[in-house]
């Protein structure tokens, strides 16, 4: 058994688990790892890696939100807005029916979809350098203090107050996740908050857009690199896979509790640092 292999594994599970679904950008933590353990930005087997663990974070978002997940397609039926603000005595059956269904979802994925299909080759020349990644880092953590500095009224308190045009905003603002080290949460829960969402409703929306989202892009991506897969690579896969299920579906759960306490500047503040720690490493 290559134990190298599965501490490798271990490592970039980690790391994924740790970054996918925080506002820190996971692409440049995956660089920044790489570049730690001695490992080519061009390495066939490690990158397919990178793509079959995001497979398993995203398996985690599914462990956690499978209720809403399976309401929004009818395979599960929650009537009542249970802890929701919006709940009033007297309310009819329909008012009580949870308003946040497939549509806001779709409508949320569609602008960086269609973006992303478009502009995809032109991405992957042109943005996945050390340079564009370090800046993405920087103009996503500006971003987040500019949602936070900004004061937005709160219209939805949970996820069955978001609006269908709340929802296309935020889709429009994920389109700059695009841009490798933006960070997919960052750009998305600060968009959230620019039109009006609390950060834990935009928290969650960015949870539940990154399913179908990933398992495309993921998917697309595994059947690309599926040539460089061998038995051989098999402990590595496996380690990095189940590792970042476990540390994704713990930091899920210790997000959502945390950023309706710190809110988005300390994570603006650890990008920067990120930034300029990458920036020495080029150097």
């Amino acid at each position: 058994m290559n134990w190298w292999d599965i501490f490798v594994g271990f490592i970039l599970g980690c790391v994924e688990g740790l970054t996918e679904f925080a506002p820190v950008s996971s692409t440049g933590h995956m660089i920044l790892t790489k570049s730690f353990l001695g490992i080519s930005d061009k390495d066939p087997v490690v990158n397919t890696l990178i793509v079959v663990i995001q497979l398993a974070s995203i398996l985690a978002v599914v462990f956690v939100f499978w209720k809403r997940l399976l309401s929004l397609v009818g395979l599960y039926k929650v009537e009542k807005l249970e802890e929701d603000h919006t709940y009033k005595p007297g309310m009819s059956r329909r008012q009580r029916v949870r308003r946040f269904n497939l549509l806001h979802v779709l409508i949320g994925i569609i602008p960086a979809g269609i973006t992303g299909v478009l502009l995809k080759d032109m991405i992957k020349e042109h943005l996945f350098g050390n340079t564009t990644v370090l800046l993405a880092l920087v103009a996503g953590g500006i971003l987040m203090i500019v949602a936070e500095k900004v004061n937005i009224r709160v219209t939805a308190h949970t996820l069955d107050d978001l609006t269908y045009k709340q929802a296309f905003y935020i889709g429009l603002i994920q389109c700059l996740s695009l841009w490798p080290g933006f960070s997919r949460s960052g750009s998305t829960i600060a968009g959230g908050i620019l039109v009006g969402c609390n950060h834990k409703t935009a928290a969650e929306f960015t949870f539940i857009m990154a399913v179908p989202i990933m398992v495309g892009a993921t998917t697309l991506d595994l059947i690309d690199s599926w040539s460089y897969l061998s038995a051989s690579d098999l402990p590595l896969f496996v380690s990095g896979f189940i590792t970042a299920f476990v540390v994704a579906l713990l930091a899920i759960k210790f997000f959502l509790d945390l950023i309706g306490r710190v809110k988005l500047t300390p994570f603006a503040i650890y990008r920067f640092v990120l930034a300029l720690l990458f920036w020495l490493i080029m150097m």
